[in-house]
């Protein structure tokens, strides 16, 4: 059987979308995917970035480098829980819902990053 789009319910094989509240969301989700995607894109990879570069400074300046890398894991971690974006692949696997809920587990392991940094550089 088809599942629905959104929430990943068999429906069958006329339909897309197994109410108009599924729909509503979905919509709702492509629409906020496509007015925040650039912005989303460059913030990622800004943070991304500060992280790697954070890293490398940590090793001569371990303040500086410490905050670099736990500031920008946390605005990471909470950029991707605001935003859930999912990958295409992921929504055709798993549909929107569950693909948001893994998202956001991910900006829940950032944080956690961030937090395993912050206490390794206060021990050595």
């Amino acid at each position: 059987m088809k599942k629905c789009d959104y929430c990943g319910k068999e429906i069958t094989y006329f339909e897309q979308y197994c109410s108009d509240e599924c729909q509503q969301k979905a919509n709702k989700f492509y629409e906020t995917q496509e007015k925040f995607t650039k912005i989303f894109s460059i913030l990622c990879a800004i943070c991304v970035m500060a992280v790697g570069i954070g890293i490398f400074i940590f090793s001569f300046l371990k303040i500086i480098g410490t905050v670099t890398v736990v500031s920008a894991s946390f605005i990471l971690a909470i950029l991707i829980f605001c935003l859930p974006f999912p990958t295409d692949n992921m929504i055709s696997k798993y549909k929107i819902k569950k693909s948001v809920e893994y998202v956001k587990i991910i900006s829940y392991i950032v944080f956690g990053f961030g937090i395993a940094f912050l206490i390794f550089s206060f021990i050595f």
